[in-house]
């Protein structure tokens, strides 16, 4: 890797905060987004989502350890916060079927559940993507996912309690990545200013951030399909 320039990395977060802005653009039209937001959403439209979701998160950590065992000494300081986070992350899916259960669901149903469309197409995109040497491009995969998880999650989860009357007990696996992510937010900020980033390397993070934000939109486009 090259180290690159103060003026590199601004460009570089400025790619990043375009891909955000197109992503914002795709979850406005996502049908149950919009339910949500206009008060019309449905417990049925919550389980649904949880069940879709699971299907990915259950991979997550997966992926990370993937990418993890394919980057080089060179790249020892990616390879150190790819094995951090992977064991922050490996038992995510646990909050998640919790949550499901809490609102009626059943965890015998959602664990025989298979990954919907965008799922499909997302969780195979990364892991194909973590098989290569020396995935750098997959911060901006985390840039997305992290991204969301802190900016979104916890005001999603805040919102279905206002329309559905849920209880903190019901939201958790949401409620509790605003937090985790955020510091996960944290860590790969210092990474993309630490001037480890070659410019090569900025145009795969940006690559992988636009594939990431528009499969992650259509997962959540294609519940159940």
């Amino acid at each position: 890797m090259t180290i690159e320039s103060t003026a590199d990395v601004a460009t570089l977060a400025d790619r990043l905060a375009d891909v955000w802005v197109e992503l914002e653009d795709h979850l406005a039209r996502v049908p149950v987004l919009q339910r949500l937001e206009e008060g019309t959403v449905t417990l049925h439209d919550y389980e649904r989502l949880l069940f879709n979701l699971r299907q990915q998160v259950v991979d997550g950590s997966p992926w990370i350890s993937r990418a993890a065992s394919n980057f080089d000494i060179a790249h020892f300081e990616l390879r150190a916060a790819a094995i951090k986070h992977a064991e922050e992350e490996h038992r995510d899916y646990l909050m998640l079927e919790r949550d499901y259960v809490a609102i009626g669901g059943s965890l015998d149903e959602l664990r025989a559940g298979r990954k919907n469309l965008g799922s499909e197409a997302l969780s195979g995109y990364m892991f194909t993507y973590a098989d290569r040497p020396n995935p750098v491009g997959l911060l901006g995969a985390m840039f997305i996912i992290e991204g969301l998880g802190a900016q979104r999650a916890a005001g999603w989860a805040k919102r279905f309690q206002e329309v559905l009357g849920l209880a903190d007990s019901q939201v958790h696996f949401m409620r509790y990545h605003e937090v985790a992510d955020g510091g996960h937010t944290g860590d790969l900020e210092a990474i993309l200013t630490s001037g480890i980033i070659g410019e090569d390397d900025a145009d795969e993070i940006v690559r992988c951030a636009q594939v990431v934000a528009r499969l992650y939109a259509l997962q959540l486009e294609e519940l159940d399909r």
